[in-house]
């Protein structure tokens, strides 16, 4: 089988492609990455055939399966740069789709996140399904949104074999160190301060990048064409808990921690209800969340020849927010 990997030099992309090779050694794998400023060549294998273009100009002739994780994904840029995430994240995830419907790709996944469905009030019983309403509040959301009802759309209209992964919080090695909890890791490591949201209680579901993997390969082989899985853990935490992991980890006291204004349109808290993905396909996550982020934080520590060249990249000062 042949597999294009889109945004596959980002950090969930990067994880999903040394997966694949892993565990499909007989399939043909190729990475296709823009290379903005997340994305890292040195996240790939050297010998990973390697495209550098936009998913507007992807080549999907003779592809069998298109895997897209291309995407700006960082909320507190969308803030400052809306546009920017509506061309790639709608625009030219239609177009890859029309190259795919095109060429006949026998089927296109879609990597999505939890956050199209808005928030959840802190003390909320229930759990985002895959019939919830779409209730995006902030650029990055809707961009997302879109992008996944450009591919539902496809399915309905041209019947292109789709399906659609909606995740939680993904942590793990090699993330850019603009996410929270490499952030939070990176500053501590340097003997900085880490910032704390104010709204510190405000809490996301986390799961171990690896596992998102497995899912997406269970959605792969046996997933029904034209459905949405929710891809899910049940784990919450908030920052203000994640900040104190990263802290007691590395031994560092609690006055590391500074508070920071919230970004406009903070979204409160995201839980998904992943039943349908265990009860079709037997998927379940493996890697605890205590112990997945205790190893995240270590590969921090022991790679800083990795993470040190890419502080100076990111346009974002969380900072800044009470200043705008």
């Amino acid at each position: 089988m042949r597999v294009l990997v889109t945004g596959a030099a980002g950090f969930i992309g990067s994880h999903f492609t040394r997966y694949w090779l892993r565990e499909h050694p007989a399939d043909e794998v190729i990475a296709l990455d823009a290379l903005t400023y997340r994305g890292t060549r040195t996240n790939l294998p050297a010998d990973v055939p390697f495209v550098h273009a936009d998913i507007c100009d992807a080549d999907v002739e003779g592809v069998d399966v298109v895997v897209n994780f291309a995407a700006e994904s960082h909320n507190s840029l969308a803030v400052l740069d809306p546009a920017r995430f509506f061309r790639t994240n709608v625009l030219s995830t239609q177009a890859l789709l029309e190259s795919c419907r095109r060429a006949g790709v026998r089927r296109f996944h879609h990597v999505s996140t939890c956050e199209v469905y808005g928030d959840l009030a802190l003390d909320a019983a229930e759990a985002f399904h895959e019939e919830s309403p779409y209730r995006p509040r902030t650029p990055y959301n809707a961009s997302k949104a879109g992008s996944d009802h450009a591919v539902r759309s496809y399915f309905e209209t041209f019947d292109l074999p789709v399906t659609i992964t909606n995740c939680a919080n993904n942590y793990g090695p090699n993330q850019f160190p603009e996410t929270v909890l490499p952030l939070f890791t990176t500053r501590a490591l340097n003997g900085g301060q880490l910032p704390v949201y104010a709204s510190k209680d405000n809490r996301r579901e986390w799961i171990h990048v690896l596992d998102h993997c497995r899912a997406i390969d269970a959605v792969l082989h046996d997933g029904v064409a034209g459905r949405t899985y929710h891809v899910g853990t049940g784990v919450e935490a908030s920052v203000d808990q994640i900040a104190d992991l990263v802290l007691d980890e590395l031994g560092l006291p609690s006055s590391r921690k500074s508070v920071v204004a919230d970004r406009p349109g903070h979204d409160r808290r995201y839980l998904l209800d992943s039943t349908r993905i265990g009860r079709e396909l037997g998927w379940r996550p493996e890697i605890g969340f205590e112990a997945g982020v205790r190893d995240t934080i270590r590969w921090y520590a022991a790679n800083r020849a990795w993470w040190e060249p890419l502080l100076e990249l990111s346009p974002i000062d969380e900072s800044a927010w009470a200043t705008r």
